[in-house]
């Protein structure tokens, strides 16, 4: 610990880089303490001792298959993202597949006895080589989980792969791991939690097929108790099998999330068994409930007496020794193999209230639970929660606490740019680090359950949630996608992302469809939303449905099936201008009016806005002079270099600008706010041009590195922070003596421009105005400054010069230092500086990146979407004059890591992380 916290102040920032390294520690809902003799519970994670292989052995031939898929007869790359959704294809077969096998896995998250499957005799695939202990994989690849085995490219340059990142993600793919099980461990049960496997997984274990999931995003349980052998090694097999043309955007593949070993004694809490609710929260007082749900895997009935402990959590994610309340001891009787159900309250007087800074303070706090079985303690668990307020008003909005808290969200895809899929907590904190500093204070999962630990930062950080589950129901978008096994699986995948989430206080909202093909079905549509709307509220009576509509209208059946009414680009328009007349895609005129009035006990909100356009640092003449304009050449694209205009006035068909939106929004202050499309780009869907990489709607893009668009929104979001942003930039050789527009993003009223000192004039926004223009300036070399007032006071300034030649670079870290456990990592951004210290922003040489010392280069990337350098590679060219290198400290080595960047002609630049002793807490 002493170590720990010496890391801590030469962070310079002990809460909050603690906090990180204990969200692991808090890493579910419900979280085990490790095994002591007061807690025999342990909850190990399986990160090291793979081994992977991509194929499978000879002569499988499809037996291993989950079910037989159609035929992909055409896969269109490219598609407008709101094409109308097609029914599903029909497949019968008789050729044997796993289906009745894997099926049995979903029971415990099936309410109806009935519709429970029954597992046949046998155990397809136990003869294979790669299942068996004697199996010599020693020329496998040996990973370390979470493990995305496609992000390492390489890039595929032909065929329809645009939409899901021209990366080879489709595939099988199989993991092997010994699992040691001591002999002590007889009679225990033991468990295997997946996080999410990506996707269609098969589980072995010594040559016995223990159950499955299809649903690459779902995080599962297997009961391995009936295949262990107690008392030596133990052989895990996975298989996956991801299909292609199976998603919109790039899934990943492979164990790309934390799969854990859970050992318990027979009788324990069972697996999501720990539901807290606080149906009474005031300043003065809150009631706090705790619903048990205690499975008994034993042969015998057991009594048993469940206890409870309230504590708080501190900003570091620790829990307070003091106890803040108790729950009074509960005795129950379990019959052998069955589960029961207990409870109980406590209020807890003059709470701390967890809630969305700046206005308020995320406070959380634990409840420990005990189990004891004829005096002897059997179980124990923790389970953070927090305690709000929230309330849902058609006319203002959402309240937490008692405050309206207007949603300043944006909707982020689960890739982390460079990284893949693999899910990594610093990277995502750096995400959401990124946002809140532009002002975010919402986050839509788009458009599946996130990483647990995900949520675990949006508590601690304050951040309220869109919980989402399925981007399709029955009727498919791309030919092999979840439609597939919807019927059989929506309501296992339903109840277990809500039993995972429900202890989540940011979680404010569960989407359970976006916009699905069912809003064109009518009644048969609304019904099937009416049955996981129903399946929902079974699991979390506390929190609101919604599902995102593209299509359906007011006087649809399909909005009436959910809480919440969630517009895609409706409450703005889509395709209103003059352009789109007499096309078959979807025009809708503006529907906030219409939905308030349809719906005047609902809340309306928009689930996504803008979808704008945008590459960072790249301008694109003649500037447009509307505020909101589709995408085409020479109206703010380019089709031969595949980029589009950094203006920020463009955006796809069916979407708005920022402008745009934040005007139709001030008309309706009845709607609750808005989640962008998207904070950050995201591998795949990389509208307009599918021969890229990576998308373009990003207000961040995928180096994380923020576009101009950052600034807009900062100076709305965060409206009384004194800010200023000049574009374009004034680095234009060539362009002496032509027309260069000039943009103001700020935070004031009103703003004066000056040209090499001269002022080009003094100007306020206008009623719906949120960016001053001054579209007749003339380049030539020099400067750029603006003065920016508020209430005719300054208020601002911002400054932008001509940078001369490229002369050196410049390495700047995140974070001055990391810790040692193999998975904490620093961000190094690369500028490169003329001769005196300005950003070139035209620069774009070859650079080269080198370590030196107990770290490695993880992968490097610079933010342009037709870059198909492989990630990995230690060489990039710089990108508008940036680049970035991630670097990972080796597991247990400390000390000094050098890092260089070298590019030909320029000074060498050089800098300095710290890797210092500790482990992530678990």
């Amino acid at each position: 610990m002493t170590q720990r916290r010496s890391l801590l102040h030469r962070l310079h920032a002990p809460l909050r880089t603690l906090g990180r390294a204990c969200l692991v520690w808090l890493l579910a809902s419900t979280c085990a303490l490790a095994a002591t003799d007061t807690a025999p519970r342990e909850r190990m994670r399986l990160d090291t001792g793979w081994r992977f292989h991509q194929g499978d052995p000879p002569g499988v031939d499809g037996r291993l298959d989950y079910d037989v898929r159609p035929p992909v007869e055409e896969n269109v790359d490219g598609q407008d993202a709101d094409t109308r959704p097609e029914e599903a294809a029909r497949v019968q077969t008789q050729r044997p597949v796993l289906k009745p096998w894997i099926l049995p896995s979903a029971n415990p998250l099936i309410a109806d006895p009935a519709d429970r499957h029954v597992r046949p005799s046998g155990d397809p695939g136990g003869d294979l080589p790669f299942v068996q202990a004697a199996f010599d994989d020693g020329d496998w690849q040996q990973v370390t989980l979470p493990h995305d085995w496609a992000i390492a490219g390489p890039f595929i340059a032909d065929g329809p792969h645009g939409g899901m990142g021209r990366l080879p993600s489709w595939g099988i793919g199989w993991y092997r791991r010994t699992l040691d099980i001591p002999a002590g461990d007889a009679g225990r049960s033991i468990f295997l939690d997946v996080d999410g496997a990506m996707s269609y997984s098969t589980v072995w274990l010594n040559g016995r097929l223990v159950g499955g999931w299809p649903y690459g995003y779902t995080s599962f349980r297997l009961d391995l108790t009936p295949h262990v052998r107690p008392g030596g090694p133990n052989q895990l097999a996975i298989r996956l099998d991801n299909p292609p043309a199976s998603a919109r955007w790039y899934p990943g593949g492979g164990l790309y999330r934390d799969v854990w070993l859970v050992k318990t004694a027979p009788v324990h809490v069972a697996h999501w068994g720990a539901h807290v609710t606080t149906p009474e929260v005031s300043a003065e007082r809150a009631r706090v409930h705790l619903d048990l749900t205690i499975d008994n895997d034993g042969t015998a009935a057991a009594r048993v007496e469940g206890s409870t402990t309230i504590h708080e959590l501190g900003a570091d994610g620790r829990r307070g020794d003091a106890v803040v309340a108790r729950i009074a001891p509960a005795a129950l009787r379990i019959g052998a193999g069955g589960s029961a159900r207990t409870g109980g309250s406590v209020v807890i007087e003059r709470p701390r209230l967890w809630g969305p800074p700046p206005t308020q303070v995320p406070h959380r706090y634990v409840a420990v639970t005990t189990l004891a079985r004829d005096g002897r303690i059997v179980d124990r668990i923790e389970t953070p929660f927090g305690i709000r307020g929230l309330r849902f008003d058609p006319d203002t909005g959402v309240h937490v606490n008692g405050e309206r808290i207007v949603i300043r969200g944006v909707n982020n895809h689960h890739d982390l740019g460079a990284l893949g899929a693999a899910f990594n907590l610093r990277a995502a904190e750096r995400q959401l680090e990124i946002l809140r500093d532009m002002g975010a204070n919402a986050i839509r999962m788009a458009h599946n359950p996130p990483a647990p630990e995900l949520l675990e930062l949006t508590d601690r950080m304050g951040f309220l949630v869109v919980d989402e589950i399925f981007d399709v129901w029955e009727r498919k978008k791309t030919p092999l996608d979840f439609h597939l096994v919807f019927p059989e699986w929506h309501e296992p995948d339903l109840r277990a992302m809500v039993r995972r989430d429900r202890n989540h206080p940011s979680v404010v909202l569960w989407s359970i469809g976006n916009e699905v093909g069912e809003q064109y079905t009518g009644e048969e549509g609304a019904a099937i939303g009416r049955r996981l709307h129903a399946i929902v509220r079974e699991e979390d009576p506390t929190r609101p449905t919604t599902a995102s509509m593209n299509w359906a209208k007011p006087d649809m059946p399909f909005a009436s099936a959910f809480d919440v009414v969630s517009l895609n680009y409706q409450g703005e328009g889509i395709r209103q201008d003059p352009e789109f007349e007499g096309t078959d895609r979807i025009r809708t005129p503006p529907q906030y009016d219409a939905f308030h009035a349809a719906f005047p006990d609902k809340v309306v909100m928009s689930s996504e806005t803008a979808s704008a356009l945008s590459s960072r640092g790249v301008y694109l003449f003649p500037v447009s002079p509307e505020v909101s304009a589709p995408v085409r050449d020479g109206r703010g694209g380019d089709s031969t270099i595949r980029q589009v205009s950094a203006y920020e006035l463009h955006a796809v068909d069916f979407g708005s600008t920022a402008d745009k939106v934040f005007a139709a929004l001030d008309r309706h202050p009845f709607v609750a706010g808005e989640f962008v499309w998207t904070g950050f780009d995201y591998l795949g869907e990389p509208t307009p041009y599918y021969d890229s990489r990576s998308s373009y709607s990003g207000i961040v893009d995928l180096a994380g590195f923020a576009k101009d668009r950052f600034w807009l929104y900062q100076s709305r979001w965060r409206p009384d922070l004194p800010m200023a942003h000049i574009l374009p930039h004034w680095t234009w050789p060539g362009r002496e003596g032509e027309v260069t527009p000039v943009h103001v993003f700020t935070s004031g009223d009103e703003a004066e421009l000056f040209v090499d000192g001269v002022s080009q004039g003094r100007k306020k926004k206008g009623a719906y105005e949120y960016r001053l223009r001054w579209d007749d300036v003339v380049y030539r070399p020099g400067s750029l400054r603006v003065q920016a007032y508020r209430d005719g006071r300054p208020w601002a300034e911002a400054r932008v010069e001509t940078a001369g030649e490229p002369a050196r670079l410049e390495l700047e870290p995140d974070r001055a230092a990391i810790a040692n456990d193999g998975r904490d990592l620093s961000f190094l951004a690369l500028r490169v500086l003329d001769a005196e210290g300005r950003r070139v922003p035209t620069a774009d040489m070859r650079v080269r990146f080198r370590v030196d010392g107990p770290a490695e280069l993880v992968a490097t990337d610079n933010g342009d979407p037709t870059d198909m350098t492989p990630f990995p590679s230690h060489e990039r060219d710089a990108f508008g004059g940036r680049a970035l290198a991630i670097v990972r400290a080796l597991p247990g080595r400390s000390g000094s890591v050098r890092v260089h960047a070298e590019a030909e002609g320029l000074t060498t630049a050089t800098t300095t992380v710290e890797v210092v002793a500790g482990e992530a807490a678990e």
